[in-house]
């Protein structure tokens, strides 16, 4: 295992585009404006483009300098139109964007995702198991005044260390195995990533499953309230720890307001 690595898990979402933001983030205004019925805001869509290597306008691949082997991001035909196809070979990085999502009037966070399997020695108890089969990391933009100090030193060195705008808090959905879908637990590695397992084992693998989470619901859970603005959102899987391959597929996500 790579402990250089994994001193700060939330580095594999750390390095968000540094450019486009506020770009983004005014198409994602403009596109919900537009929408009939509640208010949604689509991330840069999968299923419009063509499959193949190039990835839309938007997403980014983040990788880590301390981990050799990267995953695989391209898009995949299905029948509603193309997914993202993550290939992680005992390998680790994630396709990131960067956006602002007032999660007060659209907290509801929807996606499909499929896996080929369940990834064995993944358990969110232990650093040895922080490998996932897929992941879904959500973070915000939380301000540091609402840190403990010692939590605020922290962040400071480690975004001096990496160059990056760290989140200071952040959730992670998984499809895990160690635990049964609806647990949740800190990351092994830093008590600012909240994990909650979505689905398990690998009774499903192989089908798509449709999530629906309510992001401000789980982060007021996780690190209380007032609940921040969403300011990325990151895809992975992780298989570098355990030394397992998996494959994992993802739909077009957005935000929506509840009904």
């Amino acid at each position: 295992m790579n402990t250089n690595r994994r001193r700060m898990s939330l580095a594999l979402v750390a390095v968000l585009p540094a450019v486009g933001t506020a770009g983004v983030a005014s198409v994602f205004s403009a596109r919900a404006a537009e929408s009939p019925g509640p208010l949604r805001i689509d991330l840069p869509r999968f299923s419009t483009n063509l499959p193949g290597k190039r990835l839309p306008a938007g997403w980014a691949h983040q990788t880590l300098p301390s981990v050799e082997r990267r995953n695989s991001f391209d898009l995949l035909a299905e029948d509603d139109g193309s997914v993202l196809r993550v290939t992680s070979d005992r390998s680790a990085s994630s396709l990131a964007v960067s956006l602002r999502v007032d999660a007060a009037a659209t907290p509801l966070l929807r996606w499909r995702w499929w896996v080929s399997h369940a990834l064995a020695g993944s358990d969110l108890r232990r650093k040895a198991g922080d490998d996932y089969a897929a992941r879904v990391y959500v973070l915000f933009d939380l301000p540091l005044d609402r840190l403990s100090l010692g939590d605020r030193m922290k962040i400071s060195a480690a975004r001096l260390l990496h160059s990056a705008e760290l989140p200071a808090a952040a959730l992670c959905y998984v499809w895990g195995t160690a635990q049964v879908a609806g647990e949740t637990g800190w990351n092994a590695y830093t008590d600012r990533l909240r994990m909650i397992v979505v689905d398990s084992g690998n009774a499903h693998a192989g089908q798509w499953r449709e999530v629906r989470r309510d992001v401000a619901a789980d982060f007021r859970d996780a690190f209380g309230a007032p609940v921040p603005p969403v300011s990325g959102v990151a895809l992975a899987a992780d298989t570098d720890n355990t030394g397992g391959t998996v494959e994992a597929r993802f739909s077009d996500l957005w935000f929506e307001a509840r009904r």
